[in-house]
C-alpha cells in the first residue's frame, strides 16, 4: 500500500467531480445524437479522436444552435476534464481548452466538471501516472474493443495534496516535462530529416526519367499482384488454422512477427501463401505511409495474408529486391498517396489502380547495382533512426518517472507538523 505524506488523501475520481448536477456524464446516446445532426458549423462535439494523450486534438465537428440547447446536460466548458471511455493508453484524457467555445461531448467521451479543491492539471497528471494506467488497463473488459465503463472511471484512485501543495509540485512538474517535451520536439523535427534524407537518396537512385536502356513499364506488367483475404467471423476458428500477416505486421522494409494471428483458411491457403520473395505493401494507411512496403523472407513460415495488404511476385526480368525499392521510392515520393481514396483520415490504396502506377526496369545486373548502393545508403539512414527511437524511449522512461515522483509525494514538501496538519483539515472544512 502507497504511504503518501500525512498532509495527503487517496481520493477517487467521483470524489473530485464539482458540486453540480451531471458533473461527472458520459455523452448522449442513440438517436439523440447521430452524423444526421451533425453540421458544417455550430457548437463542437468533442469525439474521441479530440481525446489525445494529455493534448486536446483539434478534429472538427458541429451540430446546430438549437440541438445544443436540448443536450446541455453534456457541455463541456474550459478546464473540464475529457476522458476517453475506450482506445489506447487508457485512461487517455485531456482538458478542455478555453478557446474551445460551446460544446458537448459524444457517446463514450466522458466529461468532469472538477472541484475546486483539486487542479486541473494535477487531475488530468494523474491519469497520465504508471499506477493510473495500469490500475485502467487491469479493469479493461469487452471483445474487439475493451473499454472502461463509467462506474470504473469514477472510481480511478487518485493521490491528492493539499492545494498549495499541489501547485508547488506541478510547477516543478511542469519545468520536468517542458525540458522533455522540448527534446521530443527535436527528435520529431530530427526524424522527419531522416525521411527527407531517404527519399532524396531513393529519387537519387531511381529517377523519375528513366535511363537509356530502362524500361518503363506499370506495376501490373512489372509482377503479379494479389489482394489478401478478407477476414470474418465465421473463420476464427475451423480444421485449417493458419498464420496470417496484416497491415500491422508490416513496417517499411520490416516484417514485425511479434503478433501473428490466426484464421481458418480450409481449401484456400495455397491461394494466399506467401513464398520468401514477395513484397507486402500496406492497401489501408495514413496517407503518407500509403503502400508501405516489406519484402517476406521466410519468416514466419507457412504464412498467409489479409486484404489489408497486396502482395506483388516479381515477374522474371524484376529482382524483388529491386520492386522493394521501387516500392519504397514510390511510398516516399507520394506517388502511391496521388492513386489513394480517402476515408476518415486513412487512405486505400486499389488493387486497380496500383496496377497502373509506372514501374522502371533496368537490366538485371543494374537493378543489383543500385540495391547494392541503397542498401549501404539507406542502412545508415536507418541507423539514425534506430538511435533516434532509442532517445525516445529513454524520454518515455523519464516521463513516466517524473509522473511517479510527483504522485508518490517524492516531490512534496517534508511533511508537516501534526499542528499544521490539523490547522490544513480544519481550514478545508
Amino acid at each position: 500500500m502507497s504511504t503518501f505524506p500525512a498532509s495527503w488523501r487517496e481520493v477517487t475520481l467521483n470524489d473530485l467531480q464539482a458540486d453540480v448536477p451531471r458533473a461527472i456524464t458520459d455523452g448522449p446516446f442513440g438517436s439523440n445524437l447521430t452524423s444526421a445532426h451533425y453540421t458544417g458549423e455550430g457548437p463542437r462535439v468533442v469525439r474521441l479522436q479530440n481525446i489525445g494523450d494529455g493534448v486536446f486534438n483539434n478534429s472538427e465537428a458541429h451540430i446546430s444552435q438549437q440541438h445544443f440547447e436540448g443536450l446541455r446536460a453534456h457541455e463541456v466548458q474550459a478546464d473540464d476534464l475529457l476522458i476517453a471511455s475506450l482506445g489506447n493508453d487508457p485512461p487517455r484524457a485531456c482538458l478542455t481548452p478555453a478557446w474551445l467555445g460551446p460544446a458537448i461531448v459524444k457517446a463514450d467521451c466522458i466529461r468532469v466538471r472538477l472541484s475546486t479543491i483539486v487542479d486541473p492539471r494535477w487531475a488530468l497528471y494523474a491519469m497520465q501516472t504508471p499506477a493510473a494506467r495500469q490500475w485502467a488497463a487491469d479493469r479493461m473488459y469487452g471483445v474487439g474493443r475493451p473499454r472502461l465503463g463509467l462506474k470504473t472511471i469514477r472510481a480511478i484512485p487518485i493521490p491528492l495534496p493539499p492545494m498549495d501543495e499541489q501547485a508547488r509540485i506541478l510547477g516543478m512538474l511542469d519545468d520536468h516535462l517542458s525540458r522533455l517535451d522540448n527534446a521530443q520536439s527535436l527528435l520529431s523535427a530530427s526524424l522527419l530529416r531522416t525521411r527527407a534524407l531517404a527519399r532524396a537518396a531513393l529519387q537519387a537512385l531511381i529517377p523519375t526519367i528513366p535511363h537509356p536502356g530502362w524500361v518503363m513499364a506499370t506495376v501490373g506488367e512489372a509482377g503479379d499482384l494479389k489482394l489478401g483475404r478478407q477476414r470474418h467471423p465465421d473463420w476464427h476458428n475451423g480444421p485449417e488454422m493458419r498464420p496470417y500477416l496484416r497491415v500491422a505486421n508490416v513496417f517499411e522494409d520490416r516484417i514485425d512477427t511479434s503478433d501473428i494471428m490466426q484464421m481458418d483458411f480450409s481449401g484456400v491457403f495455397e491461394r494466399f501463401k506467401l513464398i520468401p520473395g514477395d513484397v507486402l505493401l500496406n492497401e489501408g494507411q495514413s496517407p503518407e505511409l500509403l503502400g508501405r512496403p516489406a519484402m517476406y523472407r521466410g519468416v514466419p513460415p507457412e504464412v498467409a495474408f489479409t486484404n489489408t495488404l497486396i502482395r506483388f511476385r516479381a515477374g522474371p526480368q524484376v529482382l524483388p529486391e529491386w520492386a522493394l525499392l521501387v516500392f519504397r521510392r514510390h511510398m516516399h515520393s507520394g506517388r502511391f498517396m496521388r492513386e489513394s481514396r480517402i476515408t476518415t483520415n486513412i487512405g486505400h490504396l486499389s488493387l486497380t489502380r496500383l496496377k497502373g502506377v509506372e514501374f522502371p526496369i533496368p537490366p538485371l545486373e543494374v537493378q543489383r547495382h543500385i540495391v547494392g548502393l541503397a542498401s549501404g545508403q539507406l542502412s545508415a539512414v536507418g541507423r539514425l533512426r534506430s538511435e533516434i527511437a532509442a532517445v525516445e524511449k529513454r524520454l518515455n522512461v523519464l516521463r513516466r518517472e517524473a509522473l511517479s515522483a510527483a504522485f508518490s509525494g517524492r516531490m512534496a514538501s517534508p511533511d508537516p507538523s501534526p499542528n499544521e496538519v490539523a490547522r490544513q483539515e480544519l481550514a478545508s472544512v
